[in-house]
């Protein structure tokens, strides 16, 4: 009954890395927007060295009126991730997936000459997808992973 021995090993290795998962550090971060309006979200959740960073838009209450145009609100939203990242000790060259909500795909080109101007190094995987409607009106949803380099 070779099989005994290894079995205890494999559940004693099984409930190690059980508990390891349990301790891993977990920071919330808030924006003015989330905690102004009193969201039942984070703007982001940092889980040892990976940030998941909520949809964010940009319109809220800091600008109740939507954005005239398209490439104000897209700076306006990647500000608002990039306050984001930057609260959880990264940059947005940390970023190494987005995904972009947008009311109208006719604006991929603005959107893209404002993106373009938030990294320096390479660009972090990407969707960009078409979608009917979004919260408050807004043209652009983001959301996003990053990780801490070693």
């Amino acid at each position: 009954m070779r099989t005994r021995p290894l079995l205890v090993l494999l559940v004693a290795v099984v409930s190690s890395l059980a508990c390891s998962a349990q301790q891993v550090h977990r920071r919330y971060f808030e924006s003015k927007s989330v905690i102004q309006r009193d969201l039942p979200f984070s703007s982001g959740v940092l889980v040892g060295n990976t940030l998941y960073i909520a949809g964010t838009t940009g319109v809220g209450p800091e600008n109740a009126e939507k954005p005239v145009s398209a490439e104000k609100e897209a700076r306006l939203v990647m500000d608002r991730i990039k306050g984001v990242v930057e609260q959880s000790g990264m940059t947005m060259d940390d970023l190494v997936s987005v995904q972009v909500f947008c009311t109208d795909l006719a604006s991929y080109d603005t959107f893209n000459r404002v993106y373009r101007t938030y990294f320096h190094g390479k660009y972090p995987a990407r969707a960009f997808v078409g979608v009917s409607k979004l919260l408050s009106g807004g043209r652009y949803e983001i959301m996003g992973i990053a990780v801490r380099p070693h």
